[in-house]
């Protein structure tokens, strides 16, 4: 069994268009945007408020660039529990794994 899991999630454009640039610029090559965003996930679940950080970022529209990234099967499961701790807090959001991505891309291109 592989220990990487495959993670789709839909973004802007214009942040794909970013997210492409930085990886870049931070001296990855394109075959390193799985390990970048990993990371910016990993980054972005040790922040205590990310919960909110994560509603706060729902304000982005225009979803649709698709995205695909592989992920050590430890962070899918980290994933996994934060998606059901931010519908415990707010139920009424939907896409909840591509919001953390989004979110997670977003606070390390700031």
């Amino acid at each position: 069994m592989s220990n990487k899991v495959k993670i789709s999630f839909v973004i802007p454009e214009s942040l794909q268009k970013d997210l492409r640039e930085k990886i870049v610029i931070d001296g990855y090559t394109l075959k390193g945007k799985s390990q970048w965003v990993a990371e910016a996930v990993e980054r972005l679940l040790q922040i205590n408020s990310y919960i909110d950080l994560v509603k706060v970022n729902d304000v982005m529209h225009g979803f649709e660039k698709f995205e695909s990234i592989l992920v050590d099967r430890k962070l899918k499961v980290q994933l996994d529990e934060s998606v059901i701790a931010i519908r415990k807090k707010y139920p009424e959001i939907d896409g909840v794994q591509s919001r953390i991505m989004r979110t997670a891309i977003l606070q390390r291109l700031l």
